[in-house]
C-alpha cells in the first residue's frame, strides 16, 4: 500500500472533523435529536413530494441549506478537490439507489450511525458500520481487482 504524502493534508481533514463534530454536537443539544442526513433530508423531500400543507421542521430545512452552500463558503478560502467519477451515469444510479436502499435497511445513513452512533456507543451502528464499510471494501476490491 503506498500512502499519497503529497495530497496528505492532516490540518485541513482536523478541521473538517472537528468542524464536523461541532455541527452534529450542535444539532443534537439544540434540538434533540441526532443529526444524520437521511432523516433530516426526509422530512422536506416528503413535504415537497406529499404536494400538501406539511410544513418541514425549520432547523432542517437549515441544515440541508449549510450542506448545499459549505461548499460555496469554502471556495472563499481555497479551490474546491477535483471530483473525478468514471464509472458513467448508470453506474452512478446503481450505485444512488443502492446506498438509498441501505440506508432504509440500515435505519439511517452513514453520518447518522458513523458520526452520531458511533460516538453514543451505540451497537446498533457499530453493526452498520461494519456492514457498509465492509460492502464498500469488498466493491471495491471487485471492480477493481476482479473485473
Amino acid at each position: 500500500m503506498h500512502i499519497d504524502s503529497i495530497h496528505f493534508t492532516p490540518w485541513a481533514s482536523l478541521a473538517g472533523g472537528f468542524v464536523i463534530a461541532l455541527a452534529t454536537a450542535l444539532y443534537l443539544f439544540g434540538n434533540g435529536r441526532i443529526a444524520g442526513i437521511a432523516g433530516i433530508l426526509a422530512s422536506p423531500l416528503r413535504a415537497v413530494l406529499a404536494g400538501t400543507s406539511l410544513r418541514p421542521d425549520a432547523n432542517r430545512l437549515l441544515f440541508v441549506l449549510g450542506l448545499l452552500l459549505a461548499p460555496w463558503c469554502w471556495r472563499l478560502v481555497a479551490p474546491l478537490p477535483a471530483a473525478a467519477v468514471d464509472v458513467g451515469n448508470f453506474g452512478l444510479i446503481v450505485a444512488g439507489l443502492l446506498v438509498g436502499l441501505g440506508v432504509r435497511m440500515g435505519n439511517g445513513c452513514t453520518s447518522g450511525h458513523g458520526v452520531c452512533g458511533l460516538s453514543r456507543f451505540s451497537m446498533r451502528s457499530l453493526v452498520n458500520v461494519l456492514a457498509f464499510m465492509g460492502a464498500g471494501f469488498f466493491t471495491v476490491f471487485v471492480l477493481r481487482h476482479l473485473m
